[in-house]
């Protein structure tokens, strides 16, 4: 038969157990509060890596929106080009790719070379060197009004009455204004050429057309 236990011992015995006890306890909240936390984390974790993608998907389409709206400004100004070039542009093929690495705005370049476009379709001052076909025009502009007036007094004199005297001044008027005839093939060169007939060039060809047309009427006399 076993020996009955001391009453203190069995008391030590029960205050060991129960701090035993309490320090489970202890432990098995701090498990849990452990654990909460954890999932806590995990939960922030996960909904910021969902709105990362999320964020991520909603580039990636701006990104394609951007990329399709690029192309085709890109399409529609090769294209403006190869009509600017004419038939130039059938060795110039498709427009070219993307330089790779480029971390320019894209935007930016477009409206550059829009820009470039414009500048290049406006038409310029006609160079110096056209200044003697000009001054022909205004020559032959010139000579031109002058038969033409010589035509109508000779009409005029060979009617004779009231053509005889209104033909000499239709004749004049006409005459008079050969330097402005020349204007019309001056105009010509200067479509042909893309440019205006700016103020330079008119100024040759009138000069060109009165100082022709001053010697024929003093020949004339």
């Amino acid at each position: 038969m076993s020996q009955p236990v001391a009453s203190e011992t069995y008391a030590a015995q029960l205050r060991r157990l129960a701090e035993l006890t309490a320090r489970v306890r202890e432990q098995r909240a701090e498990a849990h509060t452990w654990y909460d936390r954890q999932c806590a984390a995990a939960d922030r974790a996960v909904a910021d890596a969902a709105g990362q993608v999320q964020r991520a998907e909603e580039e990636l389409v701006a990104a394609r929106e951007q990329q399709e709206r690029v192309d085709a400004e890109v399409a529609h100004l090769w294209q403006q080009l190869r009509e600017r070039l004419g038939a130039g542009a059938r060795r110039l093929g498709g427009p070219p790719a993307p330089a790779n690495g480029g971390a320019t705005d894209p935007v930016l370049l477009l409206s550059r070379a829009r820009d470039l476009l414009d500048r290049a379709g406006q038409p310029g001052e006609l160079p110096g060197s056209v200044n003697p076909l000009l001054a022909l025009s205004g020559v032959a502009g010139a000579l031109l009004a002058y038969a033409l007036g010589a035509g109508a007094r000779a009409l005029g004199v060979g009617y004779g009455g009231d053509l005889a005297v209104g033909m000499p001044v239709l004749a004049l008027v006409v005459t008079l204004l050969g330097p402005l005839v020349g204007l019309v093939p001056a105009r010509m060169v200067a479509d042909r050429r893309h440019a205006v007939l700016g103020p330079r060039p008119i100024t040759v060809v009138l000069g060109a057309g009165l100082v022709t047309t001053a010697l024929l009427l003093v020949l004339g006399r």
